[in-house]
């Protein structure tokens, strides 16, 4: 008789559901009740995270189910609870922060009727950026927010957001704050919002021009710390050698501060700043509408530079590099003043 009265398994609905009560409670303060009271709800809370990760990602015996995945995904953004558990992050413990994490990342990608709905769901609640950007401040939140902006900015939708909010003059701060962790994470959600999304990233150079790269040159290029300049060289290369900002690379390398710039990173000890620092000089070399003040400054460092590229070359052969820079010693050494 016993078997008669089993409750039924809850479904991914069910889980949902009563997970976004107990992060109500959570976010109502509800952290102020009785204390075995408290504590039975926030160990029955991170109980139900951990079993929505499991359904979304599966375990060691079972693959996710996709019928499940949907179903979890739509209840968890019918209502508020993505919100909630964003919101709710600093009041769990460690380890389901990092359940949360992963659950919120997830959603990203999950497709119910061949649609990213996440996609609509941060539209219309886009003001959850700023939370998670400003997580950046937070050491015990940075890195669980920054994993999740991450995924976030996959949507093009939020992507335009933050380039286009004053938030992103905040990550030239952040990638230089003295957590490395911290500030290597920032670097990566940096690098994603400026390579990923082709014509959004050449729409917001262009029309940020003169700001973006005088704060790019002097806080990042020219900064006293090597892995900030290594990271920000290579960056620089990935945005001016990508077709769709031709444009902007044309304006770069018309620039004589910009010249010198890179003209020092050529001469850095460190042999991986100087080859990423050759990508883009070699754009200065090759441009065949070079102003008099950009041939006169290579024609009065000529020999200094061709001294320089006798001996340079990457650790592992490399023939691509052997021919370009084979070609930019050819451009140098043909160079004649410009009045």
């Amino acid at each position: 008789m016993k078997g008669l009265f089993k409750s039924k398994p809850k479904t991914p609905a069910d889980l949902v559901r009563r997970t976004r009560d107990l992060l109500i409670f959570v976010d109502l303060g509800g952290l102020d009740t009785k204390e075995t009271k408290r504590d039975e709800k926030m160990t029955e809370l991170s109980k139900l995270i951990r079993e929505l990760k499991q359904i979304l990602y599966g375990d060691s015996e079972s693959e996710p189910v996709s019928e499940a995945c949907a179903q979890l995904t739509q209840e968890f953004l019918k209502e508020n609870t993505l919100r909630l558990l964003i919101i709710c992050l600093p009041k769990l413990n460690l380890e389901t922060r990092k359940h949360a994490t992963q659950i919120i990342a997830n959603l990203q990608r999950q497709q119910v009727q061949s649609r990213l709905i996440a996609c609509d769901y941060l539209e219309k609640n886009i003001d959850l950026m700023d939370i998670l950007i400003a997580g950046y401040g937070n050491p015990d939140l940075a890195l669980h927010y920054g994993a999740m902006l991450r995924e976030c900015i996959r949507h093009q939708i939020v992507a335009k957001y933050v380039l286009e909010s004053a938030h992103i003059k905040k990550f030239f701060d952040y990638i230089q704050l003295p957590n490395f962790d911290i500030s290597s994470d920032a670097a990566a959600t940096f690098k994603e919002l400026l390579t990923r999304h082709k014509s959004t990233v050449a729409d917001f150079l262009s029309n940020n021009y003169d700001w973006f790269f005088a704060e790019y040159n002097s806080k990042l290029l020219e900064s006293t710390n090597y892995i900030t300049r290594r990271q920000a060289i290579k960056l620089l290369g990935d945005m001016l050698l990508d077709r769709s900002n031709s444009v902007v690379m044309t304006r770069y390398v018309s620039s004589r501060d910009n010249l010198r710039i890179l003209m020092n990173l050529l001469r850095e000890s460190s042999k991986t700043i100087q080859i990423e620092a050759f990508h883009v000089f070699k754009l200065f070399a090759a441009n065949q509408n070079k102003p008099p003040d950009i041939v006169n400054i290579l024609v009065a460092n000529r020999s200094k530079l061709l001294r320089l590229f006798a001996d340079f070359k990457p650790e592992k052969e490399d023939e691509q590099f052997e021919a370009d820079k084979a070609l930019v010693v050819k451009e140098i050494a043909e160079l004649e003043p410009k009045e």
